[in-house]
């Protein structure tokens, strides 16, 4: 037995996979529903009694037919290395589903093992599986395993120990009793791999892999995959074919792919009729949800009606948790001004501190419990399975703008934030529509916009708060339809690539899920204010306090003024002509966050989302001429201008394009300035 075995763990999107690997290495790698998210391939180690064991957690995928980057990462890793056990990790919770990538699997080749994982799901579901009959019907291992409670682990590691090397450590044995029959009667059937392989199609099919499966061999001198290689070919499979192109008889000309398909799903119908007891009864219930959830008519609006629910508790549940922020800021700035005072700093360093450092970042701080009721209810309805189902409703629309319905999940996942989204747009099978959603899912509203709605609707909106920031992520959804809309209307029409995507049944939420997720976010959001808004804070009060002629007392002679002054009668048609605003736009794009620092620090007001200083802030905005309408114009332009710097970063990182990013940023822009126009100039004919 060799000393060290390499693993790859394999399995669809939303499986288990991830968490399963980071069970045996310890690694923090991110965990989430959404496919494209593990886009490249993650290495960990452990030691097993005497055997080092590398594992590799590979993307999710459905299938290995080579569309989008991450099946075709997948596949030339586990065709291309030295792997000696593949990891097919199924959900058993939706085994028919998952079953389609192991059977392709299990046609590599190659020595699989199955960790049939979230079994605890359906024990709690009153389902169960047979599980000595699935590995009989399948031909290789299957260990049980529940990544999230650590159970099955060291069985499932011993089994890929003892199972190196091996293609099958079991006998077939299928119940196909025309089959039988006819051996009765001396008849033999015409192909005898129901004896070798776990699937076997048709007559036809199998003459054709017979036939290629000689040409290979003659001609390439293979002895490996013949049969997998042979099914690629006859469907087509344009990477395989470039490879090692043959010769074929005039019958397998034609593409077998959907041939294929449909008896492998014959297959696993037979498997799950077997193995799989009490699931009538579940996928019934969610059946009858579905009917409502996911109606071509109610679909849209009950997505609508639930965000709905969610932002007003976002602002309810957040203002009634805020207040102890606000009294704990207040406390402490005044506590450190006291200090400052008492060791005689100096009112440069006290304003830094006080003014620039405490004012910018506590001021953020103090959104934290509408940042976590947002992700709390968000990640509740990702747990459940309802996300899915967006994604699914949204497929019909994304059709009709000429994108797949795959370019929705990025969308989706834009509401939390856009650099995940934007890397999740590799999932898309072609660069046509990667550049299109990257070009739109920056319009999809981040939690880091939710201060600036926070603030600004609360000054001016009144009881209508929630409403004018729920507005923002409908603004957003449909500035990126129609965007997508004409930019389609502008290129050669592409086939609309119907949307591929689990839906799971509804489930209760897991709290530990629920906790985990909220966690990062809430963490990230930490993080940023310590580092990014830290900095962006010291950065706009030097600007904000330090002029051609030195320190000025007078922010407007100051460099930001400046700056500001310069630019403000680009943004008059919109109501933002003022330099202060101005300011505290560019400052946003470090990290949108800063828009609502950079008022703090602009001006002097430490607590700035306390009633006290909101009142004093709105007050201030009045005397300036900035009432509720512009106060909605800048919701505006802050949810569609420039994307912030590590937004950027990532355009550039995945299109390689200096070109494309700078486009992006100036389309953005344009459409900002446009939108905000229009509802200020139109809004001024009613007000």
């Amino acid at each position: 037995m060799k000393k060290e075995l390499l693993v790859g763990f394999v399995g669809n999107p939303n499986c288990g996979k991830t968490t399963l690997f980071n069970a045996y290495t310890g690694a923090n790698l991110k965990v989430a529903n959404w496919p494209g998210v593990t886009v490249e391939k993650k290495e960990g180690a452990f030691k097993y009694h005497d055997i080092r064991f590398r594992l590799v957690d590979l993307p999710g995928i459905y299938s290995l037919t080579s569309y989008s980057l991450e099946e075709r990462l997948t596949r030339e890793f586990i065709m291309d290395s030295n792997v000696d056990v593949i990891v097919n990790v199924v959900d058993a919770s939706c085994l028919e589903r998952n079953l389609f990538l192991t059977l392709q699997l299990i046609e590599l080749g190659r020595p699989v093992v199955v960790a049939l994982n979230m079994m605890d799901i359906i024990e709690e579901r009153g389902m169960e599986i047979d599980l000595h009959r699935l590995p009989e019907m399948l031909g290789v291992p299957v260990v049980p395993v529940s990544a999230r409670k650590r159970s099955g682990l060291e069985i499932l590691m011993h089994t890929v120990a003892h199972h190196a090397d091996k293609v099958s450590d079991y006998n077939l044995e299928h119940h196909h009793g025309s089959r039988m029959e006819k051996k009765q009667n001396g008849q033999r059937h015409r192909h005898e791999h129901h004896d070798e392989h776990a699937v076997v199609y048709s007559d036809k099919i199998e003459d054709l892999i017979d036939e290629i499966s000689e040409s290979l061999r003659k001609r390439y001198g293979l002895r490996d995959n013949l049969r997998w290689l042979s099914i690629k070919l006859l469907e087509k499979d344009e990477a395989v074919m470039m490879k090692y192109p043959v010769s074929f008889s005039s019958a397998a000309y034609k593409n077998y792919e959907e041939d294929i398909i449909n008896q492998k799903y014959d297959f696993i119908e037979e498997i799950i009729e077997e193995v799989l007891v009490n699931k009538s009864r579940r996928v019934a219930a969610t059946d009858k949800v579905d009917r409502v959830l996911t109606n071509r008519f109610l679909g849209l609006p009950i997505f609508l009606g639930i965000m709905a629910v969610v932002f007003f508790l976002t602002f309810i549940i957040g203002d009634m948790l805020k207040g102890v922020f606000e009294a704990g800021l207040g406390a402490f700035s005044g506590a450190a001004a006291g200090f400052l005072e008492y060791i005689n700093a100096g009112s440069f360093i006290t304003s830094l501190i006080v003014d620039g450092i405490i004012a910018g970042v506590g001021g953020i701080l103090t959104f934290l419990p509408n940042i976590f009721i947002l992700f709390l209810a968000l990640a509740f309805l990702e747990d459940s399975g309802y996300m899915s189902r967006v994604a699914y409703v949204m497929d019909g629309i994304m059709g009709k703008i000429g994108l797949s319905g795959k370019a929705f999940i990025p969308m989706l996942l834009g509401f939390g934030c856009t650099v995940p989204a934007i890397m999740a747009t590799r999932s898309l099978d072609n660069i046509k529509d990667r550049r299109r959603t990257i070009l739109i899912t920056p319009f999809m509203s981040c939690s880091a916009r939710l201060p600036i709605y926070v603030l600004f609707s609360g000054m001016f909106f009144g009881r209508y708060a929630a409403l004018a920031a729920f507005s923002m992520y409908i603004i957003g959804i449909a500035t990126a339809i129609c965007a997508a809309f004409f930019m389609n209307s502008n290129s050669s029409k592409a086939a609309h690539s119907p949307l591929l995507i689990e839906l799971p049944e509804y489930k209760a939420p897991n709290y530990r899920t629920i906790l985990i997720y909220v966690w990062e976010k809430v963490k990230d959001y930490l993080t940023k204010a310590g580092t990014t808004i830290f900095l962006a804070s010291v950065i706009i009060w030097f600007i904000l306090n330090v002029g051609p002629m030195g320190v000025v007392n007078d922010m407007s002679e100051s460099f930001g003024a400046m700056l500001g002054k310069a630019i403000a009668p680009a943004l008059k048609p919109a109501g933002l002509g003022m330099w202060q605003v101005v300011v505290a736009l560019i400052s946003g794009i470090a990290a949108k966050e800063v828009v609502v620092s950079s008022f703090s620090v602009l001006f002097g007001i430490a607590n700035i989302n306390s009633p006290e200083g909101a009142a004093a802030l709105a007050g201030i905005l009045e005397g300036m001429g900035f009432g509720a309408l512009n106060a909605y114009s800048l919701m505006v332009f802050c949810l569609l201008y420039i994307p912030c710097a590590a937004t950027i970063g990532v355009i550039q990182r995945e299109m390689h394009s200096a070109r494309w990013t700078i486009l992006t940023v100036l389309f953005q822009l344009g459409v900002a300035m446009l939108m905000s126009t229009l509802v200020y100039q139109i809004g001024s004919l009613f007000l």
